[in-house]
């Protein structure tokens, strides 16, 4: 567990992570993708959620201060948005959905939450 957390005092890898999962979540977003083997209702507003909650978490991470915090949950919440509008405008096999963008802006939330209870150094947060 000590080690964990250690991880997330690095800024740099948390940086890293964050980006990395920035352009993650484009590249699966606006690929084509195969039908999945198991159709499950829905089950893509928690896959929404989970990459959102980790795309902020890592962003929060990454840069730790107040401040900051009000502008990165912006900015997450708009990228969910415009990831959202290319998919409608750019593909033709993707359709752009008001409840991703919900459930985006969910994650992000979520996330905040998280980075508050779990990450919240007095003096730094």
């Amino acid at each position: 567990m000590k080690l964990i957390k250690s991880l997330f005092n690095h800024r740099k890898i948390n940086l890293a992570i964050a980006i990395l999962i920035t352009i993650s979540i484009a590249i699966l977003c606006l690929i084509k993708l195969d039908n999945p083997p198991v159709n499950v209702k829905h089950i893509d507003k928690l896959e929404h959620i989970t990459a959102y909650f980790f795309l902020t978490l890592f962003w929060l991470l990454a840069f730790r201060k107040k401040s900051d915090s009000l502008l990165i949950l912006l900015l997450c919440s708009l990228y969910g948005i415009i990831i959202e509008v290319l998919q409608a405008t750019l593909t033709t096999y993707r359709s752009g959905d008001y409840y991703d963008i919900i459930a985006n802006v969910i994650g992000v939330f979520l996330a905040f939450t998280v980075f508050r209870v779990f990450f919240y150094k007095k003096g730094t947060f």
